[in-house]
C-alpha cells in the first residue's frame, strides 16, 4: 500500500472528479424531507445486509442512494427533474449508470412522503435477490 493510501489523501482506483466529490459532500448536508424519509427506509434494510450510501459519486454523477456492491441506486426526484432539461439530464445519467451495471429505482418526492409503505415494499421486492446474495457471501 502506498504512503498516500495509508494517509487517505487519494484513492488511485477512483475515477471521481474532485468537483463531483465536493458536490456529493455538500448534498449530504442538504437532505430534503423526502430524501430524509428515504434514508430512514433504506436504513431498515441494513439488518438484512443492504449497505446503502447517501449522495454517492459514480463517475461524473451523484446518486441519491447507492448500494455499490449490489449495483442498486435509489433516486428521489423533486420538481427539477420534471423540466425538459431535467429529463434530458436524467436520460443521459441513467444511460451512463445502466452502462456501469446499475439498476435504478426512481421515486418522486410525493411517493416517498405520501406512500411510504408502497415505496418500502417496492424497494424490498427489487432488492430481495441482492439481499440473499449478500447474505451468502
Amino acid at each position: 500500500m502506498s504512503e498516500a493510501n495509508r494517509e487517505g489523501s487519494f484513492l488511485p482506483h477512483s475515477n471521481i472528479d474532485p468537483k463531483t466529490r465536493t458536490r456529493a459532500k455538500k448534498l449530504r448536508t442538504e437532505l430534503t424531507k423526502a430524501e430524509a424519509a428515504m434514508w430512514n427506509m433504506l436504513r431498515d434494510f441494513r439488518a438484512s445486509g443492504a449497505r446503502f450510501r447517501r449522495e454517492t459519486p459514480i463517475g461524473p454523477y451523484v446518486a441519491d442512494f447507492a448500494w455499490l456492491s449490489a449495483r442498486i441506486i435509489v433516486e428521489v426526484d423533486g420538481d427539477s427533474h420534471e423540466t425538459p432539461d431535467g429529463r434530458r439530464h436524467e436520460i443521459r445519467r441513467d444511460n451512463f449508470l445502466k452502462s456501469q451495471g446499475f439498476t435504478i429505482l426512481r421515486f418522486d418526492n410525493a411517493q416517498v412522503i405520501d406512500g411510504p409503505d408502497f415505496v418500502f415494499l417496492t424497494i424490498e421486492q427489487a432488492i430481495a435477490g441482492s439481499l440473499k446474495k449478500e447474505a451468502n457471501q
